[in-house]
């Protein structure tokens, strides 16, 4: 290997005449080497096409892999007249030849008229002096010791002329850029020569262009200043399923991706739910010490809807909007959401009704409203889906409402379900036009899914707001297990809707409790006032959804506060004392039915009487979804979680692991631990 100091010295000095004897050897080289790569005749008419093309491939090949590490400075001077062989005839697709007088001799006499085939060797022949280098592969052990002398053969037997030696200041500066050009490549720089192969080269870096929403995490408030907390409802899974992804890949998630509500939510939980579809979701409050802070208390909202029975399930009209743009040509993505909707319409009753529509440059009607009966038509249709195009997501949505307008059933579940990496580039793009043209489409009674696939291209942003203002979910797919649970085991609360526009408000009461905060759900925070307009949006519980929300909150009487007590406020009081002294919130939820527009209120105290004295006294799910809730900061990098560990998560996990009939939590284990080792500081 050349070192730096050579580098200097040979750039500093001047080319030396071309010798006979270095001419004699290199041309030798070169016929020895012409001789051993040899090949049986391509068939006619593709020899010399072929022939030339492989050529041109390796020595352009071998001088990247040689000359660019070891020497940059004489590397460019040899590579460009070569590159520009290579590409020229590339480009050309016609019978290319040097002939004699295309390449002088040294001295500028060409030689005299010579036959064809001479004239082809003696053309390669100079095309292999032209790169000293690219002989040494098979000449290495004969060559490597006068290397210095053949460089400078080499490149004056390279240009048609002698170019005049470039002054030492400037071949100095040249071997400085050399150098430069090799920073940041160590592993190469000290391989042995012939240790580096093509695929040792470093490959430019593949762009990541996922787009996730930007949020901070929920701060500290106190109760005796904002004692109101709002926000709208979230049953979505995508964060989780991302973030499982990334850590079997090896990588820790970034936090913006941590939406630790829908990591809690993506687990089934045993809550108690209501007795009768009347009453669509019931509400269960626990306060139970908080494992990671010895000073605070965790107020627990489990909220569980009314599980609609197969036999008392509504018709569906369902449009399937598949995403065929050329982004998703990738395994992870069209092939596998060939598969899912399979999965799903294997699911559906033979009434149900499903529409399918593509977009791709255009959107397309692939068919009709067709019968769940007619499984074969709609299988096919599937299976004969392939991409191609730029993605115009617009027309897509639009065509889509216009066949479940089509095919609309009353008193049924009508829904556009998009399965798209969220490559919107045709139309309307901007997420605001996006999230209008859903509203207004969402008045027709239609309801909207979004289902991911793939990364690198994913706009989970995009995918968020339209399925929030849909009154819809948002599911990340990377699997087909995934597919499973999505579209087959949570069928029912996937697709079929019991409450929208489901909001929570929380009053927390000062004389009992200091300070609190929300874990998660920064981007569903709702304005106090929001609570009681029925024209704000929000979100919806399928059947059987199970919804958790967790508060942590600090009592008057705790020695640890994040903020000091204000020197003039006093708690909020009625009739000279205290109002409900007993409560620690009052808990407020509004909803609509599926088809309604007027809201319904359902409110819950939460008293001493919810409180249990110990964390371990806490039901299992409970205790579960505390764990996934303190996974999800300590991927986030949060402060509370700070001294508490992976193993500590892990433990409570374990012990809290329950049923677990689809393997969910054993694999939420696994993932605990991923993490652990990623992070490598565990705790």
């Amino acid at each position: 290997m050349v070192d730096d100091t050579e580098l200097d010295m040979l750039g500093g000095m001047k080319a030396p005449h071309p010798g006979a004897d270095a001419k004699s050897r290199a041309l030798a080289a070169a016929m020895a080497a012409f001789d051993e790569e040899k090949i049986s005749p391509a068939p006619q008419g593709t020899g010399l096409g072929n022939r030339l093309t492989e050529r041109a491939q390796k020595l352009w090949r071998d001088i990247m892999q040689k000359k660019l590490i070891a020497a940059p400075a004489l590397a460019g001077l040899v590579a460009l007249p070569i590159a520009g062989y290579a590409t020229f005839y590339l480009m050309g697709q016609s019978p290319f030849r040097f002939d004699a007088a295309q390449l002088p001799e040294a001295g500028g006499q060409a030689p005299a008229s010579t036959p064809e085939p001479a004239k082809k060797a003696d053309a390669e022949a100079r095309t292999k002096a032209a790169s000293r280098d690219t002989l040494a592969a098979s000449q290495a052990a004969r060559l490597e010791a006068e290397m210095a002398r053949d460089e400078a053969v080499a490149v004056n037997e390279a240009a048609p002329a002698s170019p005049a030696p470039a002054p030492a200041p400037m071949a100095d500066a040249m071997a400085k850029v050399g150098r430069m050009s090799t920073q940041g490549m160590p592993t190469l720089m000290s391989a042995p020569r012939a240790a580096i192969a093509p695929g040792d080269l470093p490959l430019p870096p593949v762009e990541n262009r996922d787009r996730f929403q930007d949020f901070k995490t929920n701060p500290v408030r106190s109760a005796l200043e904002e004692p109101v907390s709002t926000f709208s409802i979230d049953v979505d899974t995508a964060s989780y399923s991302f973030v499982r992804r990334s850590l079997k890949e090896g990588v820790l998630p970034q936090p913006d991706t941590v939406r630790i509500e829908e990591m809690v939510n993506y687990f089934p939980y045993d809550w108690k739910g209501p007795e009768q579809a009347s009453v669509p979701f019931n509400t269960t409050v626990s306060v139970m010490p908080t494992p990671w802070n010895e000073h605070s208390k965790l107020m627990h909202i489990a909220i569980k809807g009314y599980d609609v029975q197969p036999a008392e399930r509504p018709k569906a009209n369902l449009v399937f909007l598949i995403d065929v743009s050329g982004s998703m040509d990738e395994p992870d993505k069209l092939p596998l959401l060939r598969s899912a909707f399979r999965l799903l319409v294997n699911k559906l009753k033979a009434e149900d009704t499903v529409s399918i529509v593509t977009y791709a440059g255009n959107a397309g009607t692939v068919i009709e409203p067709t019968k769940a009966s007619d499984r074969e038509k709609i299988l096919s249709a599937i299976d004969t889906l392939a991409p191609g195009g730029s993605t115009a997501g617009e027309a897509g949505i639009r065509e889509a409402y216009r066949l479940a307008q089509k095919s609309f059933v009353k008193d049924g579940i009508n829904r556009v379900m998009l399965a798209t990496d969220g490559d919107f580039n045709v139309g309307q793009s901007d997420d605001d036009e996006l999230k209008r043209l859903i509203e207004d489409k969402r008045k027709s009674g239609v309801f909207l899914s979004v289902f991911g696939f793939g990364r690198g291209n994913l706009n989970d942003q995009m995918m968020q707001t339209i399925a929030q203002n849909g009154n819809g979910t948002a599911a990340y797919i990377d699997t087909l297990a995934e597919a499973e649970k999505v579209l087959v085991q949570d069928a029912s609360s996937t697709l079929f809707p019991i409450a929208k526009d489901v909001k929570i408000q929380v009053e927390f009461n000062p004389a009992a409790v200091s300070e609190y905060r929300l874990i998660g759900y920064e981007t569903r925070a709702l304005n106090r006032e929001d609570f009681n307009n029925d024209r704000v949006d929000a979100g919806e519980i399928g059947s059987g959804h199970s919804v958790t929300a967790i508060y942590e909150i600090t009592l008057k009487d705790s020695p640890s506060l994040a903020m000091d007590p204000l020197r003039y406020g006093q708690a909020s009081t009625s009739n000279g004392g205290v109002a409900n002294a007993d409560e620690y919130a009052f808990v407020k939820i509004r909803y609509k039915a599926p088809d309604g527009d007027a809201s319904k209120l359902i409110t819950t105290p939460v008293t001493k009487a919810n409180e249990v004295a110990s964390f371990d006294a806490a039901a299992t799910d409970q205790r579960f979804a505390v764990a996934v809730a303190a996974f999800g900061q300590k991927l986030r990098d949060e402060d509370a979680t700070d001294k508490f560990g992976f193993d500590r998560i892990a433990e409570i996990a374990s012990a809290s692991r329950g049923d677990d009939p689809y393997g969910y939590r054993a694999e939420f284990l696994s993932l605990v631990r991923l993490a652990s080792s990623l992070q490598g500081n565990k705790q």
